[in-house]
């Protein structure tokens, strides 16, 4: 029985994990379009360097997290 909530918990940490995920990478896209927008019109150039940073920022929380997870 105390199996139970140990595993509803993983399954909520894994969860926002991927939503925390999805939230970074999208915001740092916008705020590479927006910077775009305002000082490089009709380019993408920091759009792209802005998404990857925060696909690389969301893989080292992850990475962070599921090594917390698994202690």
């Amino acid at each position: 029985m105390a199996q139970q909530p140990q595993n509803w918990k993983r399954w909520l940490v894994l969860t926002s994990i991927a939503v925390e995920m999805g939230v970074i990478i999208y915001a740092s896209n916008q705020l590479g379009r927006w910077l775009d927008g305002m000082y490089f019109p009709g380019e993408k150039t920091l759009a792209v360097v802005f998404t990857l940073a925060g696909v690389a920022v969301a893989m080292l929380l992850v990475m962070n997290q599921t090594k917390r997870l698994n202690t």
